[in-house]
């Protein structure tokens, strides 16, 4: 037999507030400072992209690196809190960084492209929301909750 349908704000159950009104979770970013943490991926990402474009290097590499940061989510195999750390080493810019200056002041161009596409990776990354990982889950980020909200 069908279960009765609940009605809205029936004890025990309430409504799902407007995203507006919505409460982040603690420790994640929302609003306006949300929105600017996304369009500062954006804006890594062109860049990163304009570098590489004029490093003369093959986009079809470009695409084989692009994702080989995602990688980093085997570490979800051993466990929240490894994967969590995994996927933040993977996903912050002090590695790119480093290879960006490695291959500046070194003349390598292979280490400068690999930065580059690493950058490229984790702007977009943050331009569509994911951000660093809390160890509660792969879908509590500093950029928010991943996924659907919970309705109730």
């Amino acid at each position: 037999m069908a279960e009765a349908p609940v009605a809205w704000g029936a004890a025990g159950r309430r409504p799902r507030p407007a995203e507006s009104d919505a409460v982040p979770a603690a420790g994640a970013a929302s609003g306006g400072v949300r929105l600017l943490l996304r369009l500062e991926g954006l804006v890594v990402l062109a860049a990163s992209l304009a570098g590489y474009s004029q490093l003369g290097a093959g986009w079809g590499s470009f695409a084989l690196m692009f994702l080989l940061p995602d990688l980093s989510w085997l570490g979800y195999l051993a466990g929240p809190r490894q994967g969590a750390a995994a996927y933040n080493a993977a996903h912050s810019y002090l590695g790119p960084v480093a290879l960006l200056a490695l291959g500046g002041l070194g003349g390598q161009p292979v280490a400068l492209a690999l930065g580059l596409v690493w950058c490229a990776h984790i702007g977009f990354d943050r331009m569509l929301g994911y951000g660093f990982k809390y160890a509660s889950g792969f879908g509590h980020t500093h950029l928010g909750r991943l996924g659907p909200a919970d309705p109730w």
